[in-house]
């Protein structure tokens, strides 16, 4: 069975999720589509309704299921997964999670990516995030969840534009705000149905198509340049802890080096390691690239491709940190792959002791 993909959909409270939602049931390419919530009162489906069946699954009217997290995510998603290889659900070629406007989104992508059963048969596609083009200034600036779920976006959906100029001073600083906090992240307006439908989903690290990655898609490594970072703001209302950057290594890495880096990286600084995505050029095989992916301490398993997908076989890890400079993790991973530094440790040195990197900033 190929993987089921995955989408996370989150967003603050009033951002808008749960209209985007419904739109998105309505659209005929999301047949056979399980949407998992947290509460049906939350979601206003009831005009989807076709009957409620046992353990809190609902049939939809256009052939999607719905249904609530009773108790922990990992078990709905495997009773999901059950149901499709025992026949009670006849397709299944998508699943939405909807987050809480509160909630953290690390711990729903850990349940994706770190159980070993799920990751044989569901693949995470990507994390939506809804954001409200009125409020979301002020939501950034009073609640920590809101920057988080920006941080770790694969595509942002600016809701409720109509009700805003869009060439207002306001809007543009909100706008540069998101770009701030998550280059790499699409902005859509949820008003533009062509781009709701053509790149919410299918964000590249797998595509059905090919069963392959579409790196720069999943990457857009070309977005996280130093000068997007670098520049003088007002940290009040920017957030000056949350860093995007990319590593990049030219020469093939020594598989063992890079799962060191990753151990040390994620043990050490899991709490400001928001999210990791790259290809690597592993000197076992450096005609196929492995893809990694990690949330905090969570990694899913690598991903051996059959090629490089394009004619760039340079190694891009791209990291999305909080309160964790890019000099403290380059030189981590300078030192594992074999580049010369100035006053830096050796590699036995780092294992027991990476707060003597110089960079470090606790």
């Amino acid at each position: 069975m190929e993987p089921i993909p995955v989408s996370v959909l989150t967003g603050f409270l009033g951002s808008g999720k749960t209209s985007l939602l419904n739109r998105l049931l309505k659209d005929p390419s999301l047949q056979d589509t399980a949407v998992i919530i947290n509460e049906f009162g939350d979601v206003g489906i009831d005009h989807l309704l076709v009957e409620r069946s046992s353990d809190g699954i609902i049939e939809l009217a256009d052939g999607c299921l719905c249904c609530t997290v009773r108790g922990e995510l990992v078990d709905t998603l495997a009773d999901l997964v059950d149901r499709l290889q025992t026949g009670r659900i006849k397709s299944l070629k998508r699943v939405i999670i909807e987050t809480t406007g509160l909630a953290d989104p690390a711990p729903v992508l850990h349940a994706i990516m770190g159980h070993p059963a799920l990751v044989q048969s569901l693949r995470l596609d990507g994390v939506i995030t809804v954001v409200d083009a009125v409020n979301g200034d002020q939501t950034l600036d009073r609640h920590e969840e809101a920057v988080k779920q920006v941080a770790v976006a694969d595509r942002i959906v600016l809701t409720k534009t109509d009700l805003i100029d869009p060439t207002s001073e306001a809007f543009a600083h909100l706008t540069a705000r998101l770009m701030l906090l998550n280059p790499g992240a699409l902005q859509i307006s949820a008003s533009d149905a062509g781009a709701i439908k053509a790149d919410l989903f299918e964000c590249g690290l797998f595509d059905p198509a090919t069963k392959t990655a579409d790196v720069s898609r999943w990457l857009r490594d070309e977005a996280y340049h130093d000068e997007h970072h670098g520049h003088a703001h007002d940290v009040n209302r920017h957030d000056d802890h949350i860093r995007a950057f990319t590593l990049i290594e030219d020469k093939p890495i020594d598989p063992d080096a890079l799962e060191c880096f990753i151990d040390l990286l994620r043990s050490s600084q899991s709490e400001r390691l928001l999210r990791m995505k790259g290809i690597v050029c592993l000197s076992d095989d450096p005609e196929r690239p492995v893809v990694i992916h990690g949330v905090q301490s969570i990694f899913h398993p690598p991903a051996r491709l059959p090629a490089w997908p394009d004619s760039d076989h340079r190694t891009r890890l791209v990291l999305i940190t909080r309160d964790l400079e890019k000099d403290y993790v380059a030189r981590l991973f300078d030192a594992f792959v074999g580049k010369p530094q100035i006053d830096t440790p050796d590699r036995a040195a780092l294992e027991n002791n990476p707060l003597s990197i110089p960079g470090y900033k606790p």
